[in-house]
């Protein structure tokens, strides 16, 4: 198998990991996160969870290069 596939079928599973994992834990709605609502329209910016979703993804990658 090439090495792009292989890539491209890790991605594929962690894809699928992470939105199973997203069915049991409520993440979207942290505190600080921007919600307005109108009469006709919805704005919500998950700015709290942008964040946090960054921290987490900067340990993981800091940790990985770690260990290469």
């Amino acid at each position: 198998m090439n090495e792009i596939s292989k890539y491209i079928m890790i991605i594929g599973i962690i894809v699928f990991l992470i939105g199973l994992i997203m069915q049991f834990v409520p993440i979207g709605k942290l505190p600080g996160d921007i919600l307005i609502k109108k009469e006709h329209s919805t704005f919500y910016f998950p700015i709290t969870t942008c964040i946090v979703i960054s921290i987490v993804l900067s340990l993981v990658f800091y940790f990985i290069g770690k260990f290469r």
